[in-house]
């Protein structure tokens, strides 16, 4: 898959998994690097990021099978952002499919 593509959906990515429930760092780069095949180092920049901008919290949880894990939440503002990002994605992928919808490869 196209670099550039992965790059500009990742924030949304986490931001969706995180919506209905916390997950730790390993858990989140483990899904996305299996699913849109993205190393796991890339995530946790990008976590760090949406924690200084506000919108994901982290704690730390105690785990049953080694040292304790570092859980993200979303934040009141990581919902708006991932509500912005999910509005503009539908529309920018309507417009696209637009475009290429006809043609085959």
């Amino acid at each position: 898959m196209n670099v550039q593509f992965k790059k500009g959906v990742l924030d949304l990515c986490v931001l969706a998994m995180l919506k209905d429930n916390d997950r730790y760092g390993y858990e989140l780069a483990s899904t996305l690097s299996e699913t849109i095949m993205i190393s796991d180092g890339t995530v946790y920049p990008l976590l760090r990021k949406l924690a200084s901008d506000g919108l994901v919290a982290s704690y730390l949880q105690e785990s049953q099978s080694g040292p304790p894990r570092k859980y993200y939440s979303l934040t009141v503002m990581g919902q708006k952002k991932l509500e912005e990002l999910l509005e503009d994605w539908n529309s920018f992928t309507a417009s696209v499919n637009k475009i290429v919808g006809g043609v085959s490869a």
